[in-house]
């Protein structure tokens, strides 16, 4: 194992899974020389709930391109942000890229359109957050095991997708239940391998929603030049490729904003390590401030981009048309399942609870687990191509 910074989470210190679990398989033999973390990350990897993601809206709801991103691709490129940052700092890589590959896994189909008709539906039964119902996935729907539901993560993998955005002070039902089942001390800063897991998230969706937008042609570089951090980078790739054409430089610019994020966050976190004095994993989850992340400067830059993003690309009208039709399409199958639950597949019908809110929390389970091909087809299987229902 690579040499571990003293405050990086170390697996043969972790607090362990809710089951105890055998080291080897049925037959006897060792599945593998895996660490807990490393286990974490091939378990995410090999879920069900991770393939569906290929099929899962980023930014664009169900895009005809094939070089449009979707939460998979998302996700990998998370991960691999992650990971440079985790091994420039001393961090534990596994546990950072398993947090970066299942940060978005409680997505449900065509993105924050249908995580708001969820949001809706529930409103009488506890509500719907998308990083809660990650934990709920993980450790309940998940079932590939035979003596308990879910993946039995590490309590530091659900600790981290707990709170990588820090300290929780209210927390959902479902995040709730999935502390009462194994305590996730919500309200202390996460670990420093979570940290990064979040801020690898800002930048990855930050700089390649640039990229997807600019190609489906509702962004254009002019736009992004009324942004002085951009324009001032955009000028010194011009001046450097003076030569070549723009449109051959936009992914040039991608990179050198990846790059100056990354290399911020590393210089920032080291320095606030220094500062604060820490030396250990509890002095992460005890300093009372996120220590890995952006300085002040470029924290203000960033929430520039991300303020110009949902003014030109997140609420362009073309993207708020497309998101009116899939929130839609989920609440219609919300109210579909909810009067008639037969039309949903055996498996679901026979677990569904009789009462609330818990039934209708089960039909959020099956919707949130949807993937936007599958709740369309869905869709006009129960209502037709004229949106009417087609059951009696």
């Amino acid at each position: 194992m690579t040499q571990l910074a003293r405050y990086a989470s170390d697996p043969r210190q972790s607090r362990g899974r809710l089951h105890d679990e055998a080291r080897a398989g049925s037959d006897g033999t060792i599945r593998g020389p895996r660490d807990d973390f490393q286990r974490d990350r091939d378990r995410i990897i090999h879920s069900i709930s991770f393939r569906r993601l290929r099929h899962k809206t980023q930014v664009f709801v169900a895009p005809d391109g094939d070089h449009y991103r979707v939460r998979l691709t998302h996700s990998l490129e998370v991960a691999q942000i992650g990971r440079t940052i985790a091994r420039a700092l001393g961090l534990n890589e596994d546990l950072t890229e398993a947090l970066c590959l299942a940060h978005d896994i409680g997505h449900p189909p065509f993105g924050h359109a249908g995580e708001y008709a969820l949001e809706e539906a529930l409103a009488d039964s506890g509500g719907f957050d998308h990083n809660a119902q990650t934990i709920r996935t993980l450790t309940k729907l998940e079932r590939p095991y035979p003596r308990w539901d879910g993946l039995n993560l590490t309590w530091e993998m659900l600790e981290g997708l707990a709170k990588h955005n820090g300290p929780v002070a209210r927390p959902t039902w479902a995040l709730e239940e999935a502390d009462a089942a194994m305590p996730l001390d919500l309200e202390s800063w996460p670990s420093l391998e979570a940290q990064i897991a979040s801020v690898a998230d800002d930048i990855a969706y930050d700089n390649h929603d640039i990229d997807d937008g600019i190609r489906a042609g509702l962004l254009s570089i002019d736009q992004l030049l009324t942004l002085p951090f951009i324009a001032e980078r955009w000028s010194a790739i011009c001046t450097r490729f003076s030569d070549i054409e723009r449109d051959r430089l936009i992914p040039e610019l991608i990179r050198d904003q990846i790059g100056l994020m990354v290399n911020n966050v590393i210089d920032t976190t080291v320095k606030r390590i220094k500062d604060t004095g820490i030396e250990t994993v509890d002095d992460i989850r005890g300093a009372g401030r996120m220590i890995g992340g952006f300085s002040d400067d470029m924290a203000i830059n960033e929430r520039a981009l991300k303020k110009f993003m949902y003014s030109n690309l997140y609420n362009h009208p073309e993207q708020m048309e497309a998101a009116d039709r899939a929130r839609d399409v989920v609440a219609d199958l919300v109210a579909a399942y909810r009067d008639k639950p037969e039309l949903m597949p055996e498996s679901w019908v026979v677990t569904l609870p009789t009462e609330e809110p818990d039934r209708m929390r089960h039909i959020a389970d099956f919707m949130a687990g949807m993937t936007d091909r599958y709740a369309s087809t869905a869709h006009m299987q129960i209502f037709g191509s004229n949106g009417e229902p087609g059951y009696e």
